[in-house]
């Protein structure tokens, strides 16, 4: 699951009392993650004192935190017009160069942001920091550099600590960010974000226990801390997928943690937004359907809830609302749309193309959905793992070409955790295609080379799947390439005989041996007739009974 980014909680100087008060009910929002309410909050601050320059920038951090790109820069660029602590402003609209991989336009502002500091000063380091972490491409290494300068005279101050082991986590030092969030609670007990965070570095080590331990410290100091539910909803969505046999158990205990957070935080479409993501994580897609609907009636136009509502229709069979819904998505202009979106649309379309007794596909359907399966595997390869269990479908519902066009690009992603799996399949639903074809119809030469490709890579990648020396054989057989045929029938033998007697033993694979024998015996039955007697009487040695291997022998003689 992607990191939730949080403008974290600041101490913004003003020069009144009351102002600061109205700042610091914001900045508790925002830490409590309830960020319409810090919305509210600081739009009236703005309302009452517009040259207050701290108020343009923490509002327009929010918008940045809900992907609300046009409204954070309004506000960012009015900021620059206060009166007051307008050179924040430069850091937000800095942050948005970074989003835009401007590096060297994000470091000009930065700079004019942190010009006239005093030597005492050190918030507009945290506030630059924090830009590079909440970037799209986080640069965590910058972050540090620059509260490393922040520290020098301040290493006490809790929100360089916190931000500390916020950079740190991201950089990947579990150790310094445990030091750097301890030395923020220990600094201020009322940081509850420092602590809750300790038990986020135990999750992340899969110390789930400890992780929950952690989560029941901060609630027993604050039972209405949002966020801590967040992070045990989370948590308990690990235990789960670690934990197959109890997953439903866990999903619903952390769907019931989620709730609660939604319960503390608030149910705008930027929170029911998050809520629809977790839903996606705990494949509860019904749940996610109706959410999807509830977002649409408090949010006709914005085009990311058809995103979930076609997620969860084509989890849930609606393939109608799910085309409709993915391609409003798609073809909205400005959206940015990602491998999943074209993977669940072209597999829709497959969907609605099925008959329905699943017996066939409509061509045109099949064809429409491979278009799409294909855009989303050009944006992201390993979208393969995803049509691993759809080609299965397909392969038992015996429409092995249909499953040979699904498996042909896991076969092809040698880095996907499926290519071993995905090459079995391809080459069994080739050879499928093909042996039940009748006298008049040609077999696919094509189909059939590629079927015999697939089972020398798993050979490669697995060479004690011993099937496959098998197949190759009979996908050679069918492409009447005796010399290969008998080759891959040898082989087989070969190593099922080095498994020892009890393997020779076991029916399924005597009968293999026989059928091996018999058939490298009728390769050669027209060219070395002792050669093809001896491989019939290898066979009437396991088999006395076998009636082709009796009755071939008394022709050739």
């Amino acid at each position: 699951m992607n990191k939730l980014t949080i403008f974290s909680v600041a101490l913004l100087a003003s020069a009144f009392a009351s102002q600061a008060q109205d700042i610091n009910q914001a900045k508790k929002a925002i830490d409590a993650e309830q960020f319409e309410s810090a919305k509210s909050i600081l739009k009236s601050i703005i309302k009452t004192k517009p040259s207050n320059g701290a108020a343009y920038y923490t509002l327009g951090n929010v918008y940045l935190i809900q992907a609300v790109e046009d409204s954070a820069k309004i506000y960012f660029q009015n900021g620059l017009n206060a009166s007051e602590e307008a050179k924040l402003n430069y850091i937000g609209l800095g942050q948005m160069d970074l989003d835009k991989n401007d590096v060297t336009g994000a470091q000009a502002k930065f700079a004019l942001a942190t010009k006239d500091m005093r030597k005492k000063d050190f918030q507009e380091y945290i506030y630059v920091a924090r830009a590079y972490m909440n970037a799209r491409k986080p640069d965590y290494k910058s972050a540090i550099a620059i509260l490393s300068r922040a520290a020098i005279n301040n290493s006490q101050d809790a929100q360089v600590q916190l931000a500390l082991g916020d950079a740190y986590y991201g950089d990947g030092k579990q150790n310094e960010a445990y030091v750097a969030y301890r030395n923020a609670f220990q600094a201020d007990n009322t940081l509850l974000r420092a602590k809750m965070q300790l038990g986020v570095l135990l999750k992340g080590a899969k110390s789930y226990d400890e992780a929950l331990k952690a989560y029941n410290e901060v609630i027993a100091i604050n039972p209405n801390y949002g966020p801590v539910y967040r992070e045990l909803a989370e948590t308990y969505y690990k235990i789960a997928r670690n934990k197959p046999s109890q997953a439903a158990t866990n999903y619903k205990t952390a769907m019931g943690y989620y709730d609660k957070y939604m319960s503390l935080t608030d149910y705008s479409i930027h929170s029911r937004m998050r809520r629809a993501d977790f839903l996606i994580l705990v494949e509860d897609y019904v749940a996610l359907e109706a959410e999807a609907n509830k977002m649409i009636e408090l949010d006709k136009v914005n085009p990311r809830i058809y995103r979930y509502l076609g997620y969860a229709a084509y989890k849930n069979g609606n393939v109608d609302v799910a085309i409709t819904s993915l391609e409003s998505f798609i073809n909205a202009p400005g959206n940015k749309a990602i491998a999943l979106d074209y993977l669940y649309l072209g597999l829709t379309k497959i969907k609605k193309g099925t008959s329905a007794d699943g017996l066939s596909i409509d061509p045109s359907a099949f064809s429409a959905g491979l278009v799409d399966i294909k855009k989303a595997i050009e944006m992201e390869p390993l979208a393969v793992q995803d049509l691993s269990e759809v080609g299965k479908q397909l392969f038992t519902q015996k429409l092995y070409n249909e499953a040979a066009a699904i498996f042909e690009f896991g076969a092809n992603t040698k880095e996907s955790t499926s290519f071993l799996d995905d090459n079995v399949y391809y080459g069994l639903a080739n050879y499928y295609a093909n042996i039940n074809k009748g006298k008049d119809v040609k077999v696919d030469v094509v189909a059939l080379q590629k079927a015999d490709a697939a089972f020398e890579k798993v050979l490669v990648a697995s060479p004690t799947y011993l099937e496959a020396y098998l197949y190759r054989a009979r996908t050679n057989r069918l492409l009447e390439k005796d010399d290969v045929m008998v080759k891959n029938y040898e082989d087989y033998v070969a190593k099922v005989t080095e498994l020892g007697a009890d393997e020779l033993a076991k029916p399924a694979v005597k009968a293999k041996v026989i059928e091996s024998y018999n058939n490298m015996a009728a390769s050669f039955a027209n060219t070395d007739k002792a050669k093809a007697i001896e491989y019939f009487k290898k066979t009437l040695a396991i088999d006395p009974a076998n009636n082709y291997a009796t009755e071939s022998i008394k022709i050739l003689k």
